[in-house]
């Protein structure tokens, strides 16, 4: 049986609608942290002159390899190995867009810093980088329930938590990665997009 991921059901639809507006022309998309792969498998064919490529870490790919083979989509590409804070297979390839869901508040700070790292080197010229997720803005909580939830991810992992969006700027801006967007999602998330500026 293949593993599903709650999350994935209930964000999927609003972040196809905000996907509508930033993919259109663009021909080539990595996915960070694929997961199960149920993202991969509902975006992609919504897109399909979009090459949708999936990554995670090897021991997600059982999940990924089950709903590829079941959906059959033919834009989507099987995962690389990715774990941003080891060398990046793909370096030698470029990417029109990256998307990530749910990955920089259970990452600790050094890997949110290294996946902006990779991502600029991937990134084409006028490339997008979106990521969805919860954040904090000036050091505040959107909702009590994110404030516990915060709580939650920080006792399971010290490193982990909600990221303050003004950091992910400036670490952003030191790769060469403008805002470009910011979106508000449901249930107390964000759709952050950055840019790649010429040099």
């Amino acid at each position: 049986m293949k593993p599903i991921a709650d999350s994935c059901i209930e964000n999927q639809r609003p972040i196809l609608t905000v996907l509508r507006q930033l993919l259109p022309g663009r021909t080539t998309l990595l996915e960070i942290g694929s997961g199960t792969g149920q993202h991969a498998v509902y975006f992609a064919p919504q897109f399909p002159a979009l090459q949708w490529q999936t990554s995670d870490r090897e021991e997600n790919h059982t999940a990924i390899h089950a709903w590829l083979a079941d959906e059959g989509a033919t834009n989507i590409l099987p995962p690389h190995t990715l774990d941003v804070l080891q060398p990046w297979p793909i370096e030698s390839q470029s990417f029109d867009a990256v998307f990530s869901a749910n990955t920089a508040h259970i990452m600790s700070w050094q890997a949110v810093e290294a996946m902006f790292t990779g991502v600029a080197k991937i990134l084409n010229e006028d490339g997008l980088f979106i990521l969805y997720g919860p954040f904090n803005y000036k050091g505040r909580y959107s909702t009590e329930g994110n404030a516990r939830f915060d709580s939650w991810l920080r006792q399971r992992d010290p490193l982990s938590g909600i990221r303050d969006v003004e950091a992910m700027h400036q670490c952003a801006a030191a790769h060469g990665l403008q805002p470009y967007r910011d979106f508000a999602m449901p249930a107390n998330n964000r759709l952050l997009v950055w840019r790649k500026s010429c040099p």
